[in-house]
């Protein structure tokens, strides 16, 4: 969650701290601050609020140094304001700190005994008033070590200190960070899109590992202190991708980019001469597959509950779907014959993350399907699929999560082929059907007339159900989520079929309830579940595939979405859901890309 910037260099940095934090804004915006050095004093300044806050306080009363870290904060412990924004500084260091440390009461009791004064609720402080107590007796980087030995938790810290005026120390738990090399300057940063405005040369440090920058060096210390070398990555410093343009936020982008960013990731990974899809050098033998288990977490969960369907129906292989933070605390019988596959936007979630640290400590084939091919999931598996969508920035992820279907889809179809579960023609077929994709996606963006007006039937209403059947209950759960996280609103997604075992007790007169209803095998089971809740009174919004008009005169609206291969029906039947909560969120005047209380990467547990 929070965000963290350093930079050492040889000019004035309070302006490119506050330029990376504008970047790093979607991982938190409760809060912000930054703290730099100057003849020998630490300057901080911090705000409740938003960094446009925090810029305005540095107009009026600029800090000065060449050295500095800044923060943006997504609140765990204590509420968002001033006082427990980051910074946290002490006479001697100033802490920034993504993470959560698990014994801070413990270590705060310990501290206040010593005569050490609490400033804020923070978990944060105690790393600062360690960090000042072991510095009695040793160097930056020994006081660090000592401290970090006393913590559990996770965390990523950004430290500087008053009397050492050319240096940053920086560690890693858990949660991610980045350094960034560059002529007489270099950086520390919570991910690669923050730094990339200043530099395309990174390295990340793994667990455990600290390092020591100053403006012409970076040294990298491993978990007993040992200085150890890092690799350095060239990543894409692609600057327009991450502008809004002529939309009015990030998540309308994102959303009509998505034509696009399907069409880009298909010619990646198929072979328009060869009439192949260009997946290879599996971890596992095809055939030899005894299971596939799939973890994610929020939206990546429900791509995974929808590649379920699609592994069901085109290959043999048995298919298990767990949500990360259950995964990781369950007795699970691993074995060396399955494949588990993590999929995650940022990779860096951290229940995912930890995740796939068991899977790797039982020594199993492990996959991950990603935006950021740098990222910890990525470097950490056996096996990466990127998902090639571009930095996605609005935090209720859109294009990111088309991006997984179509990645797990093309698995799905490949592992048929090459395990004989598929007959030629067939996949032939559905590679066609494919390509026919983006095509259908630009056809679906017409609905959004349509789904303006309906919009406006929600502004009154008390909640919302969402229902689906087959592959299209996980878009129903994901339509729901989207709602919730950008308008606020309650919503529900539930199977179409259990309506009657239970939740038909919520259907009230005018409650909306949208049914997502393509014309598979499912559709006329759907049409009667339907009828289930229009004898309740509740008010239906049908999303349908189907050319038929409906006999019912009681469906308050009718969205029909390109019909295409009923296997990639999903991807479309999306569309009008994001739309839908788009503009919800529009009329209530909701921030789009910074929904309340959210964050984009959640780098805690």
């Amino acid at each position: 969650m929070c965000g963290i910037i350093g930079i050492a260099s040889n000019k004035p940095v309070s302006i490119n701290i506050i330029n990376s934090l504008k970047k790093l804004e979607y991982r938190g915006y409760d809060s912000a601050g930054l703290a730099t050095l100057n003849n020998s004093q630490i300057n901080e300044k911090k705000c409740s609020g938003r960094v446009d806050e925090l810029e305005k306080i540095l107009f009026k009363n600029p800090s000065e140094g060449n050295i500095g870290i800044g923060h943006v904060r997504w609140a765990t412990h204590g509420v968002p304001n001033i006082i427990n924004a980051h910074p946290h500084s002490s006479e001697k260091v100033s802490v920034v700190h993504n993470g959560i440390i698990e014994n801070s009461d413990e270590l705060k009791k310990d501290l206040e005994i010593k005569g050490f004064k609490f400033k804020s609720q923070t978990d944060t402080e105690v790393i600062t008033l360690l960090v000042t107590q072991f510095l009695e007796k040793s160097e930056p980087l020994e006081a660090v070590f000592k401290t970090l030995r006393k913590l559990k938790g996770s965390f990523a810290l950004g430290i500087i200190f008053k009397n050492f005026s050319d240096i940053i120390v920086g560690a890693r738990r858990g949660s991610p960070l980045a350094v960034g090399y560059s002529n007489e300057e270099n950086y520390l940063g919570s991910d690669s899109y923050a730094l990339k405005s200043m530099t395309n040369k990174i390295s990340y440090l793994d667990d455990g590992e600290l390092c020591m920058l100053t403006k012409s060096d970076i040294a990298f210390y491993d978990v007993n202190l040992k200085k150890i070398n890092k690799k350095i990555y060239t990543v894409s410093d692609d600057e327009n991708i991450s502008d809004k343009g002529d939309y009015k936020n990030f998540m309308s982008k994102e959303i009509f980019e998505q034509a696009s960013t399907i069409k880009k990731c298909l010619n990646e990974y198929t072979d328009s001469i060869k009439k192949d899809i260009n997946i290879y050098n599996f971890p596992i033998e095809p055939k030899q597959i005894n299971k596939i288990i799939l973890i994610g977490c929020g939206t990546a969960y429900h791509s995974c509950l929808v590649a379920k369907y699609w592994l069901e129906e085109l290959t043999t292989i048995d298919v298990e779907i767990d949500i990360a933070s259950e995964f990781r605390y369950r007795n699970i019988k691993f074995n060396p014959k399955n494949l588990y596959i993590f999929v995650s936007q940022s990779g860096e979630t951290a229940d995912t993350a930890a995740a796939l640290d068991i899977c790797k400590k039982n020594k199993v084939k492990t996959c991950s399907i990603v935006n950021v091919v740098e990222s910890t999931i990525a470097r950490s598996s056996d096996w990466v699929l990127p998902i090639h969508a571009g930095p996605e920035i609005g935090v209720a992820s859109t294009k990111a999560f088309l991006g997984q279907l179509i990645v797990l889809y093309i698995l799905s179809l490949k592992l048929s082929k090459v395990r004989g579960d598929i007959d030629k023609n067939k996949y032939d077929e559905y590679l066609r059907n494919l390509h026919k994709l983006p095509e259908s996606i630009k056809n679906t963006f017409k609905l959004e007339n349509e789904i303006q007006l309906m919009a406006k039937e929600f502004l009154d209403a008390n909640g919302s159900m969402f229902l689906g059947r087959g592959s299209s209950f996980p878009i129903a759960l994901e339509g729901a989520l989207k709602l919730k996280e950008l308008s606020y609103l309650h919503a529900e997604g539930y199977p179409a079929g259990e309506m009657k075992h239970g939740p038909l007790a919520l259907i009230e007169e005018g409650l909306p309830v949208i049914v997502i209803a393509p014309k598979d095998k499912y559709y006329e089971k759907t049409l009667s579940n339907t009828q289930e809740v229009i004898a309740r009174g509740g008010k239906i919004f049908f999303i349908t595939d189907n050319k038929k008009r409906l006999l019912s005169t009681n469906i308050r609206y009718r969205l029909r979405v390109p019909r295409i291969d009923n296997l990639l029906s999903p991807l479309l039947l999306t569309i009008p859901l994001q739309l839908l909560a788009y503009h919800v969120a529009l009329l209530k005047d909701c921030d789009i890309d910074k929904p309340r209380n959210l964050a984009k990467s959640v780098t805690v547990e």
